[in-house]
């Protein structure tokens, strides 16, 4: 049974979600504001979190940033806002789905369900090939680590899976709905701004090897060449 931590300062939010998670099998743990989620992660598990961006004292970026100090739990962010600044700042602090205010909870737990799905199969896939290197990046699947020159670079969970899936399919054009299959999931509903964004990121995050991560234009992304 997964457990699903939900954070909203809005109550009727907080047992509409909940009667839904419920419905589908899933434990579920409250909480009030960004504070309260980070209490709740350092004293239990949770698969994911469902939390609102603006709550009092702690908003929901914050609170995600700091949980993400100390546990790897995947967040899906929701938010009243839908700014393409929200969702790139959303992203940078490690959210995984970010979903507009007013929802549907249907496809609220269908996202749900990505997520989960996507983050128990993540491991299986990392083990494939233990080291990646190429182009001055090196990418240590078993030790989640990413060096670039031989300097250890920080990446959130997404910006660390869009590389790996770059990186494993180094000289291929990848579409962006291929890229939205393989880091998402195959029933992501989000629209393929989302790769844009991410990539963008990433590409700040590998500084001066950014450019090993080529746009083919109107075809995708691609991680190199044969001479990389």
């Amino acid at each position: 049974m997964a457990k699903i931590l939900i954070v909203d300062d809005e109550p009727d939010i907080v047992r509409l979600v909940a009667r839904y998670a419920e419905r589908e099998g899933y434990e579920v743990t409250e909480a009030g504001d960004g504070n309260a989620a980070i209490e709740a992660c350092r004293s239990e598990d949770f698969d994911v979190i469902v939390m609102d961006v603006m709550m009092p004292d702690t908003d929901g970026f914050t609170a995600c940033k700091k949980i993400h100090e100390f546990k790897d739990i995947p967040v899906l962010m929701l938010s009243a806002r839908g700014t393409e600044y929200d969702k790139l700042f959303g992203f940078e602090v490690g959210v995984d789905d970010y979903v507009t205010k007013p929802f549907s909870p249907k496809e609220l737990m269908a996202r749900i369900r990505v997520i989960l799905r996507r983050h128990s199969t993540s491991g299986e896939k990392d083990n494939k090939t233990a080291m990646l290197c190429s182009g001055g990046v090196e990418l240590d699947t078993l030790g989640h680590t990413v060096r670039v020159d031989g300097e250890q670079i920080e990446l959130t969970a997404k910006e660390y899976s869009l590389l790996l899936c770059l990186m494993t399919n180094r000289g291929i054009v990848l579409s962006r709905d291929r890229i939205l299959n393989e880091v998402w999931g195959y029933d992501y509903f989000g629209d393929d701004r989302t790769v844009d964004w991410q990539i963008k990121l990433l590409r700040g995050k590998l500084g001066s090897r950014r450019d090993n991560i080529k746009t083919i234009r109107g075809l995708g992304y691609k991680y190199g060449d044969d001479k990389v």
